[in-house]
């Protein structure tokens, strides 16, 4: 435990290289989110989570499998305990993970499905100070509320929109949100020992196989033949809502740890209510900008911890 304490610590950091780690961060959660958005327009086109979840992954894998090799031929092999430790990863935060939420997006809207991923920061925060032992600053507990209250107005409507299933989905996706603040906790001091992006690559091959893997046992291949907008989105899917975002949170985590870097995404579901506004059509209430104001003046207080 004494290892995981010393290697969980984060070093103080010079603001410039704060402010752009808080950037990758949030560039990533506003990408992540994106997916709620693109999984939405796919399930129009009659396709399971299970299904949408290989797609992302085939898109998505090629460009992982040829960072992975590249890693294997020009880094030091891994020990057999790194090995293994990136297997955990890989199925716990992005393969159940992801499952879970792509699940759970069939059943609630993508108001509902943000609010509780964003849960994410609470875990980590808590896992944090329990495992590692780290301190959790009055400013940090100040952000994460003002962050909270400004959510919790952003998607209060979708608790009484009368979804049928609400229960089971809105489990489902606190699963995933659990699943997503074990991998980010476990995550912090490999990452900072093998490099962000070898262990996001390996990380990701593993996820990418258990889906792919998944789909062929519970789906027949036929499925694998779609209409062409369903490949249009899931390439999108692969790309800008999984390879890019992945990346940058990964080197977000190893610039300024793992419960900032949550923390500063809890901008998500902001992005997520624009978003819906663009591209689904719903509208934007004058209680959903004030929550956008209480999110980001949460961000603005996490941008000022020293």
């Amino acid at each position: 435990m004494s290892k995981m304490i010393s290697a969980g610590s984060v070093p103080a950091l010079p603001r410039p290289a704060l402010m752009t780690g808080l950037t990758l961060a949030i560039g990533g959660a506003v990408l992540f989110s994106a997916k709620a958005i693109v999984a939405k327009l796919l399930y129009r086109y009659q396709v399971d989570a299970v299904t949408v979840v290989a797609f992302r992954m085939l898109f998505s894998l090629p460009l992982f499998a040829a960072v992975a090799i590249w890693n294997m031929r020009t880094k030091e092999p891994l020990s057999t305990g790194d090995r293994w430790r990136l297997l955990f990863l890989g199925l716990v935060g992005y393969y159940l993970s992801s499952t879970l939420d792509f699940l759970g997006l069939q059943y609630i809207s993508v108001g509902l499905e943000r609010l509780l991923l964003f849960l994410t920061p609470t875990f980590v925060l808590l896992f944090s100070s329990i495992f590692l032992k780290q301190r959790i600053s009055g400013l940090q507990w100040l952000a994460l509320a003002t962050s909270y209250c400004g959510i919790v107005l952003v998607v209060a409507h979708d608790l009484h929109s009368g979804m049928r299933n609400v229960a089971l989905g809105s489990m489902l996706v606190l699963g995933s949100a659990l699943a997503y603040a074990v991998y980010l906790i476990q995550s912090g001091e490999l990452v900072r020992r093998i490099g962000a992006v070898r262990l996001v690559s390996y990380a990701m091959c593993v996820a990418s196989a258990a889906c792919i893997a998944q789909f062929l046992v519970l789906r027949p291949v036929s499925l694998l033949v779609q209409p062409a907008p369903v490949y249009w989105l899931s390439l999108a899917n692969g790309i800008f809502c999984t390879i890019f975002p992945v990346f940058m949170t990964m080197v977000a985590v190893q610039r300024i740890g793992a419960g900032t870097a949550s923390q500063a995404g809890m901008i998500g579901p902001v992005s997520t209510l624009f978003l819906g506004a663009l591209v689904l059509g719903e509208a934007i209430t004058v209680i959903q900008l004030a929550g956008t104001v209480l999110v980001l003046a949460g961000i603005y207080l996490l941008s000022r911890k020293k």
